[in-house]
C-alpha cells in the first residue's frame, strides 16, 4: 500500500492498529504518518469497561480502590494481546496507577463466558459484544472509553465521566492512500467521504452498531493519526508491550 502510486486508484480503510503497530512490532516498516495520505476519519467505536453481575463493585471508583490496595490481585480479560480491548485495559492502568492482571483469549467469544462466570474480573469488549450483556443485567457497565458517550447507548457514562480523568479511547477507522497524493484528489475523495457520512441512514446503521460517525477533514485527521501514533508509542514502551 505505501509503495502504490499515489493517484488515487489505491485506497486503503485503515484502523487504530496502523498507529500501534509500528511500536508493537520490531517487523513493521512502515511510517504511520510520513508513509501515507490522510484522506479522512469514517468513525469511531468505544470499548466499554465492564464487570460481571456478581461483582462486589458498583463503579468504577470502588474498583480503582480495591485495585490499589490490592495490586495483581484482579484480573482483566482482553480478547489477545495488542487489540484494542487490551490497550483499553492498559491504559486504564496507566491513567489510575493500577497494578491488573492482563489475563488474554483468543478472542472476545472466548473471554466473555469467563467473565460472565467471575473468573475474571474485569474486561474492556467493544460495545456491541458487550451491550446485550448489559441489557440483560449480566454485565455492569462503568463507562465507555471514548471521550463523549456513545450514540448507541448514552445512559452510559464516559470513564472520564465516572472518575478516570483524561481518558480518552477508541477503536477507529479511516481512509488513508500512499503518501504524495495530489492536494486535488484528497479532497475531491474527502468531499465524497463526507458525503457519505452525514447521510442519515448511513449515520444511523453505524449508530445502530455500536458506531459513531466521524467526519473531518484530511488536515485532522492527519493530526489524529499522529497524536495516535505518539500516545499508543509511550503506552507499549511504558508497559513494555512490544513483541518480537
Amino acid at each position: 500500500m505505501a509503495r502504490a502510486a499515489p493517484d488515487g486508484s489505491t485506497l486503503f480503510v485503515t484502523s487504530i492498529g496502523h498507529a500501534v503497530n509500528p511500536a508493537m512490532y520490531r517487523n513493521v516498516n512502515y511510517d504511520p504518518v510520513k508513509d501515507f495520505t490522510p484522506i479522512g476519519r469514517v468513525l469511531t467505536a468505544p470499548n466499554v469497561m465492564v464487570v460481571p453481575k456478581s461483582s462486589p463493585f458498583n463503579n468504577v471508583k470502588e474498583l480503582i480502590e480495591f485495585a490499589r490496595a490490592n495490586p495483581g490481585k484482579l484480573n482483566v480479560a482482553s480478547s489477545g494481546i495488542g487489540t484494542s480491548v487490551h490497550l483499553s485495559a492498559e491504559l486504564f492502568k496507566q491513567l489510575t496507577g493500577t497494578d491488573l492482571t492482563h489475563v488474554p483469549y483468543k478472542g472476545t467469544g472466548t473471554a466473555m463466558p469467563d467473565l460472565l462466570g467471575g473468573t475474571t474480573q474485569v474486561m474492556f469488549p467493544n460495545l456491541p459484544s458487550a451491550l446485550p450483556h448489559v441489557k440483560r443485567g449480566d454485565l455492569k457497565a462503568f463507562g465507555v472509553t471514548t471521550k463523549e458517550r456513545s450514540g448507541a447507548a448514552s445512559d452510559i457514562a464516559t470513564l472520564a465521566e465516572a472518575g478516570v480523568p483524561d481518558y480518552d479511547m477508541s477503536t477507529w477507522y479511516g481512509l488513508i492512500g500512499p503518501a504524495g497524493m495530489d492536494e486535488k484528489i484528497v479532497k475531491r475523495l474527502n468531499d465524497v467521504l463526507q458525503q457519505v457520512l452525514n447521510e442519515p441512514a448511513v449515520r444511523e446503521k453505524l449508530i445502530s452498531q455500536g458506531a459513531d460517525p466521524a467526519p473531518g477533514t484530511p488536515e485532522e485527521f492527519a493530526h489524529f493519526v499522529e497524536a495516535e501514533t505518539k500516545k499508543w508509542a509511550s503506552l507499549v514502551k511504558e508497559a513494555k508491550l512490544e513483541i518480537n
